[in-house]
């Protein structure tokens, strides 16, 4: 594999991500939600720069383009017509199915990322790495609870994609513990 991504594909997922995601915060903040996928660019860029088994250029693709089905009126296809089948694949691994339950969503989620290269399994640690920050004063103890839970489900599921980003999300999951009273 090439670790070595192409800086202008770099920036044309970063610019399509900016445009798609226009004026959205990251929940909970009056940051740009541009700051949340830069960040989670960052974990993946830097978890691969060491590890030469990667396509870095799908990696860092689809951590730019992660929540744009999701949460934007970006479509696969469109995914698919400006950047490619494999990063569209990748990236419509990475959104939840809002056809099913809520508590059915995380395990449909990493079945379907498990079924990707390990790339777009990566992406979803450093996903999850990116938001183990201190979370919104609206949630529940309970919330919170759930969502360390699903973190380390997270990285039951995908830790043989990276051992950095095995070794952090980890890290930050037990860290997450510290906002439970």
């Amino acid at each position: 594999m090439n670790n070595i991504w192409q800086q202008d594909k770099y920036i044309k997922a970063c610019k399509f991500a900016a445009e798609a995601h226009n004026g959205q915060p990251v929940p909970g903040t009056d940051l740009p939600y541009l700051v949340h996928l830069g960040l989670v660019s960052m974990e993946v860029i830097a978890a691969i720069g060491i590890d030469d088994r990667y396509d870095a250029d799908l990696a860092m693709q689809c951590a730019w383009l992660h929540d744009t089905i999701e949460d934007t009126k970006t479509s696969y296809d469109d995914i698919v017509d400006t950047f490619g089948v494999e990063v569209a694949d990748g990236v419509q691994a990475l959104t939840k199915d809002d056809g099913l339950p809520k508590s059915d969503q995380m395990a449909d989620s990493l079945k379907r990322i498990k079924d990707q290269p390990k790339e777009v399994w990566a992406v979803k640690m450093a996903d999850r790495i990116t938001n183990l920050q201190p979370p919104p004063p609206k949630w529940s103890q309970e919330k919170i609870a759930k969502y360390r839970i699903e973190a380390l489900l997270i990285h039951d599921e995908l830790k043989e994609a990276n051992e950095r980003l095995a070794d952090r999300l980890y890290e930050k999951a037990e860290a997450y513990k510290g906002f439970l009273q």
